[in-house]
């Protein structure tokens, strides 16, 4: 395993203190959509950082423009609200400036762990749990009970499921004191339990890419010869947060972005990136491209959600979460995507969920979801969206927490 070289954590605060990153939010340049100009000394990951940011606030990310060869970073992105319009609030401007300005806390936001299958961060008030590993029929459930049993609530969360496999993000905090868990001994019982459980479902590896995705992406890797990078070209239905996927898969492989164009025509949308490995190098093998380009397929199709979608309402409290995952296990469903969140005492979740033999869920299980647990919340079955334009009309866009505002929420 290869070892990283000492860093001084002071050099780097030092050239930022000397070389202050400069915002600008322009609404007066182009008609249609509003410019932010990002220019900064560049550094591992910030790339990351700043499309983090604007997805954040749910905003689309419609045209953009990358640059980071030798020690500066500079970027424009033309960005619109949800329904298409320019960055008009005033709180959302100001938050843009000072999130990518010199005083940006940017640096400390959902780090990745590389390796590890449970990672948590505390976060103000809240802990931040992040789990990645193989999916199984029942194990959101499973989770959910290890919480409600250390009496650890979960405030907020989002999961996917691809390709067998599952990552989810959970916010959560002490059931008496409403605040981050701090007790070292119940967060190392909670990361082992964890653990636990997704050593049980076996290795990740090795997952088989699963047929009949409804959207067939287009990645090809070239080389370019003048400047020696590697090209990655993306060429997919455009949706929600796709840049910010593809970035976070890419820098997650340990790759870097030097230079980037990004458009989306249509519902059709075209990125193309000039990459090289952290170590220098372009990707030579042919087995080096096809992992990126079966984890980039994957990135693109992960949030293309399929089956019904329930979405339920109820006053919060600890364990709900685990009674509703054991509700939908018991009934033979499998939960391919979720979102939760808790606005003062009510708890708001969306799940999408299949039958766990992959048929469509009968008339009969929804009957018998609705009697077990339409008695103490609110219930409401959909088909879930299969296009770009219904999901945003579907509020999921604008209601995906841990892709969406829950940041902005929890941070102010």
């Amino acid at each position: 395993m290869g070892s990283w070289a000492y860093f001084d954590p002071e050099y780097e605060t030092l050239s930022i203190r000397i070389n202050p990153p400069q915002v600008s939010v322009d609404n007066s340049s182009c008609k249609e959509c509003t410019l932010v100009k990002v220019d900064s000394m560049n550094k591992p990951g910030i790339l990351l950082e700043v499309v983090q940011i604007l997805t954040d606030l749910d905003l689309i990310i419609t045209k953009a423009y990358i640059s980071s060869d030798g020690g500066w970073f500079m970027d424009v992105f033309h960005v619109t609200d949800q329904q298409g319009q320019k960055i008009s609030d005033s709180r959302t401007i100001e938050h843009i400036e000072k999130a990518l300005g010199p005083k940006g806390h940017t640096s400390g936001i959902l780090k990745t762990s590389p390796g590890k299958r449970v990672g948590v961060n505390s976060m103000g008030d809240y802990t931040a749990i992040e789990l990645i590993g193989r999916d199984r029929p029942g194990l959101l459930s499973e989770i959910s009970a290890v919480l409600a049993n250390l009496h650890i609530n979960v405030v907020a969360a989002e999961v996917w499921t691809h390709n067998r496999r599952i990552a989810c993000v959970l916010y959560v905090n002490d059931d008496t004191t409403n605040r981050a868990v701090d007790d070292e001994s119940r967060l190392s019982a909670m990361e082992e339990q964890l653990k636990n459980l997704l050593r049980g479902c076996g290795n990740d590896d090795n997952a088989a890419t699963e047929p009949g995705s409804p959207i067939i992406p287009q990645v090809t890797i070239d080389r370019c010869e003048e400047k020696d990078y590697s090209v990655v070209t993306v060429r997919c239905k455009d949706r929600p947060k796709l840049m910010f996927d593809i970035v976070c898969t890419l820098t997650d492989l340990q790759y870097v972005v030097f230079h980037a164009t990004i458009s989306s025509d249509g519902p059709y949308a075209s990125q193309e990136y000039y990459i090289r490995h952290m170590d220098g190098c372009t990707l030579e093998t042919e087995g080096e491209k096809e992992k990126v380009v079966k984890c980039l397929e994957a990135a693109i199709r992960r949030r293309i959600s399929e089956g019904l979608s329930l979405e339920l309402c109820a006053k919060d409290r600890v364990g709900l979460l685990s009674e509703v995952t054991r509700v939908l296990r018991e009934n033979g469903l499998s939960v391919t995507r979720a979102g939760v969140t808790t606005v003062g005492e009510q708890a708001m979740n969306v799940f999408y969920v299949s039958d766990a033999s992959g048929k469509p869920v009968d008339a009969k299980t929804i009957e018998e979801l609705r009697k077990e647990i339409g008695q103490t919340m609110r219930l409401n079955v959909k088909k879930a969206p299969t296009n770009t334009k219904a999901l945003e009309a579907s509020g999921w866009a604008k209601t995906s927490f841990f892709f969406g505002s829950l940041l902005e929420k929890f941070l102010t």
